[in-house]
């Protein structure tokens, strides 16, 4: 079966190479890979490095969501993998989804493991923070099957931010999920705490959209924006708080950080 790998792009000449030569080192036959790179307007060597491995490389904008549909418009695969440009996949990721897709005909997305990247304290925050999302309500699906993907019309290109939520949402309507543990490396080693707050107060401005849509009592709503669930029980949940109290540091840290990130949406809600 043909996948087709999308890469959303913008002014990455520093990672995209990592990038595309993680997809052309997966173990899943070679021949049967397919990657498309939709680049926003950018300004370095981003496209001229993304050609040297696929022609299909084309200029969209403005958001990652109208990016993501006008790749997949591109696409021939029967399944699609959505990564942005600053990640790298293990070598066994493609070859463990379409494993999971084809096992059971019901399943209609898998959720990829994410690892933060970097070796500062506040990456090893970040990389601690994230290990304990996976398959849950803060996390969304990589590798949607292409009929699934067309039943719920795609990405909904009004959001900028929770967009990937959106389309899990959306796609468990319709079917079951899956997870495979093979990662997704995400390359956070530039990130600073200063980087991190500007981008989510990038983001913040389009959440109240995606709140509006679904309404403030959805159940996956109230997780994902209840401090309740994200500041406490997503940490201690299926026995994952006997990890999280072994680095109480860390687990420090992360407070720290989801009490500036809570201020700061609280902030712009008022203003």
């Amino acid at each position: 079966m043909l996948v087709s790998v999308i890469v959303t792009t913008k002014n990455e000449e520093k990672n995209i190479k990592n990038a595309l030569d993680s997809i052309k080192a997966q173990t899943y036959p070679k021949a049967n890979i397919q990657i498309i790179v939709v680049d926003n307007n950018s300004t370095d060597k981003t496209k001229e490095i993304a050609h040297a491995y696929t022609d299909m490389v084309f200029n969209l904008g403005p958001e990652r969501s109208a990016q993501r549909n006008f790749g997949v418009s591109k696409a021939q695969g029967e399944y699609f993998l959505f990564i942005d440009a600053d990640m790298i996949l293990d070598k066994n990721v493609i070859s463990d989804c379409v494993q999971k897709v084809q096992a059971n005909p019901n399943i209609v997305g898998v959720y990829v493991s994410e690892v933060i990247m970097g070796e500062s304290l506040f990456n090893r925050i970040r990389r601690f923070e994230r290990s304990f999302y996976d398959k849950t309500a803060i996390d969304g699906v990589r590798f949607i099957k292409k009929a699934s993907f067309e039943a719920i019309g795609g990405f909904d290109e009004a959001l900028f931010g929770g967009e990937d939520w959106d389309m899990d949402k959306r796609l468990r309507a319709l079917g079951s999920t899956e997870y495979v543990a093979s990662p997704v490396y995400h390359n956070e080693s530039d990130l600073t705490l200063i980087k991190y707050l500007a981008k989510k107060d990038y983001y913040i401005k389009s959440l109240d959209e995606y709140i509006a849509k679904w309404g403030a009592d959805d159940i996956d709503v109230k997780r994902q924006f209840s401090p309740y669930y994200r500041f406490l029980v997503v940490f201690l949940e299926d026995g994952k708080w006997k990890r999280f109290i072994t680095l109480p540091h860390l687990a420090i840290g992360i407070y720290f950080i989801k009490f500036l990130v809570g201020i700061r949406f609280l902030l712009r809600k008022k203003g």
